[in-house]
This record gives structure tokens, C-alpha cells and sequence, in this order.
């Protein structure tokens, strides 16, 4: 029994070893491309800079902008300007994956509803975000609402058009087995279509904050509210001093975060997709 025992304990040690092992070399392997592609960035932003293309004050090289970034993760205002952004963010992406949910829910039937519906959603999500702040600025003025109002139409019609894929590309003998089950009503929806269609639900979730995190970006370049000063406030105090070398630092912030959250998307999309077998580990 003992023997037995210590063999258990040696497998299992094995088999932990094992997966940490392979945890570590996923994460690299996802990791060093976007590390690569930084540098790279990098370097083509140097080079450039080195051709004297522009003057320096117009385009500054990495070795002003970043120590400049540097000094500004040392700021609480920056901080507060940073979370500012993101509780905006969130909030406005939480409301359009309400509304794009129910949205590409009723949708689904009847056939006629689906066809204008989905022709309809298509068309707003080629409405640039940009567009809708005149109407947005009428209806609420400069406010919070303003902004918020823009973030939800951007990203709701990616969210809903991602559920509808999904729900189309829901295999027919999974349908007649819910049938066959009888699956109606909420249920239909809540135990069949919409785990049917998570895959494409995530991919368009990941396209939603796209969309959403664009808008943010122009309301808060467009609607200033007091002294709040968001990252997009940020970067237009220093477009109106020509202050290039914060307007790239936070541009820098901008992009990080849009990496960071594409990263968290993908992932989350790797593994539904790698539960279900739809991709090999």
C-alpha cells in the first residue's frame, strides 16, 4: 500500500511538472510574437525618426517619448485620468452586450424579422462612431450620457451580429434535438442557441470592444466635461500645446490596452474553441 501510494504522489508530481511545463511554453509562445512585433514597431518608429523626415519636435523618437511615459505611471493624476477611461469603457461595453444580446436574440425568428433585422444591424455597424456625436451631443449635451450613448451604438451591432453567425451556423440536427427534447421559449434560447453560439458570440465580443474602445476614444477628444482629464482629454491638451512627446506617450497607453484586451478576447476564444474541439490543443 505504501508502494502504491508513493507512485501516486511521483505521477501526480510528474503530471503537474508536465502541465506547468506546457502553461509556460503557451504563454511564450503567445507572448514573443507581440514582443517582436513591439520591437519592430520600434525600430521603423526610430528609423523614421532618424531620416529626418520631420523635425523632432514634430515627431519625437522613442528615446524622448517613452522616459516621458515613464514620468507619467509615476503620476496619481494619470492614474486617475486612467480609470476615469476604463470605468467609461466597462460600463458602456457591459450596456451594449445587453442590448446587443437581446438584440440578436429576437432577431433570430421569425425569417422575415431576421432578414431586416440583420440588414439593419449591418447597417449601423458601418456607421463610423464619429458620426453619431452630433445627434449624441443634441440629445444629452456634453454629459457622460453623450458618450455613453455612442460607446453602446458602436459596439452593439458587432455584439449582435457575432450571436446572429453563431445562431446560423448552429448545426440543423442540434436544432431538431432541442425540438425533439422540447426546448421552447427561454429555454430554446438559454439551454440551446445560445451555447450553440458562443464561439462566434466571443468573436464578436471581441470586435464589440474594438468598436467600443474607438468611440471612447472620440467622445472623450470631442466631449470634455469639466477637468476630468481622461486619456483622451490627455491627448487633446497636448495636440492644443503641440506637445508631441505626451501626445505620444498616451497613444502609447491607448494601444497597450487594446493589446492587454485583445489578448484576454483571444484567449478566452482559444479556450471555448478548444473545449469543443474545434482546434487542436
Amino acid at each position: 500500500m505504501e508502494t502504491d501510494r508513493q507512485l501516486r504522489a511521483l505521477d501526480a508530481l510528474e503530471t503537474t511538472s508536465v502541465a506547468r511545463a506546457g502553461l509556460a511554453r503557451r504563454l511564450w509562445s503567445s507572448t514573443w510574437p507581440v514582443l517582436a512585433a513591439v520591437a519592430l514597431a520600434i525600430g521603423v518608429w526610430e528609423l523614421v525618426v532618424l531620416s529626418g523626415w520631420k523635425q523632432t519636435w514634430v515627431l519625437p523618437g522613442p528615446g524622448e517619448v517613452l522616459p516621458r511615459l515613464w514620468h507619467d505611471l509615476a503620476e496619481p493624476g494619470f492614474w486617475a485620468g486612467l480609470g476615469l477611461t476604463m470605468r467609461r469603457a466597462l460600463i458602456g461595453f457591459a450596456v451594449a452586450v445587453g442590448v446587443g444580446t437581446v438584440l440578436g436574440a429576437v432577431a433570430t425568428r421569425p425569417r422575415s424579422l431576421r432578414l431586416a433585422v440583420g440588414s439593419l444591424i449591418t447597417g449601423l455597424q458601418t456607421m463610423p462612431s464619429i458620426a453619431w456625436f452630433p445627434l449624441a451631443i443634441l440629445l444629452f449635451q456634453l454629459s457622460e450620457s453623450a458618450i455613453l450613448f455612442v460607446i453602446v451604438l458602436g459596439a452593439a451591432p458587432s455584439i449582435a451580429n457575432g450571436l446572429l453567425t453563431g445562431i446560423d451556423h448552429t448545426p440543423p440536427a442540434l436544432l431538431r434535438a432541442g425540438r425533439a427534447l422540447g426546448l421552447r421559449g427561454i429555454e430554446w434560447y438559454w439551454q440551446l442557441l445560445l451555447p450553440a453560439a458562443l464561439p462566434a458570440f466571443v468573436t464578436g465580443l471581441k470586435q464589440g470592444w474594438a468598436f467600443a474602445w474607438r468611440s471612447l476614444m472620440a467622445g472623450e477628444l470631442l466631449v470634455i466635461i469639466g477637468h476630468h482629464t481622461s486619456l483622451g482629454v490627455r491627448l487633446e491638451y497636448a495636440r492644443q500645446a503641440n506637445d508631441s512627446v505626451e501626445m505620444l506617450a498616451t497613444m502609447i497607453v491607448i494601444v497597450t490596452i487594446g493589446i492587454v484586451i485583445d489578448r484576454l478576447f483571444t484567449a478566452a476564444d482559444h479556450t471555448i474553441r478548444s473545449r469543443r474541439g474545434l482546434i487542436a490543443d
